[in-house]
């Protein structure tokens, strides 16, 4: 399996010729959907999910997300399934358990959204917006290190809990230089702790796991 970061929060991931697409929103560049055969989709903020884009997606391509997404993408020409905690589905040769139903809390005057976390092939695990711990083994966490909702200690509280082989950043598209040079010193003093490979991926660089 390939996982390539996109930009801010999205992923795309290759195995066996078959192309999974996660969180393809605003602030990711095309062509991010480019022969994709699937796409999952964590909530509906923008920085995750853009219909326009997905207007673009190719024939066939389905999409998996919550019932808060799926009722925002009813003019979008492709089919979408609705999904929760605890299913456990198979698309574009991966299968897939979720994780998760809300949304970590943001600013004080905005509801809190349905939020869901996606495993892959017991292999990758994305959170979305939360720090959904999983109460399985996470070969691969996709963390998130920057957000509003977010503080750096509880990144770093989350990397202990979930005690994953290895971690890449995910939810870094609102820093420039000087911030994401913090958070890959944060990263590299909890990588050097817990002795894995913990780090963050630029835009468009692909790691290979078993």
């Amino acid at each position: 399996m390939e996982l390539t970061k996109y930009g801010h929060a999205c992923v795309r991931l290759e195995k066996n010729g078959k192309v999974l697409v996660i969180d393809p929103g605003a602030f990711t560049e095309d062509p991010v959907l480019d022969g994709a055969d699937a796409i999952l989709i964590t909530h509906q903020h923008f920085d995750h999910v853009d219909p326009a884009k997905l207007e673009t997606a190719p024939p066939g391509v389905q999409i998996w997300t919550c019932e808060g997404v799926a009722g925002e993408l009813s003019d979008v020409p492709v089919k979408v399934n609705v999904i929760r905690h605890g299913d456990d589905f198979e698309t574009a040769g991966f299968r897939v358990k979720v994780f998760g139903e809300w949304h970590a809390k943001n600013h004080p005057d905005m509801p809190i959204v349905q939020n869901v976390g996606f495993l892959l092939d017991d292999e990758v695990f994305y959170p979305g917006d939360a720090l959904t711990v999983p109460e399985v083994e996470v070969p691969t966490l996709l963390v998130p290190t920057n957000a509003p909702w977010l503080k750096m200690s509880e990144m770093v509280d989350y990397l202990r809990t979930v005690r994953a082989a290895r971690a890449y950043s995910t939810h870094d598209g609102l820093l420039n230089d000087n911030g994401l040079g913090i958070v890959d010193n944060w990263l590299k003093m909890e990588s050097d702790k817990q002795g894995t490979d913990i780090r963050r991926l630029h835009v468009g660089e692909s790691v290979t796991l078993s």
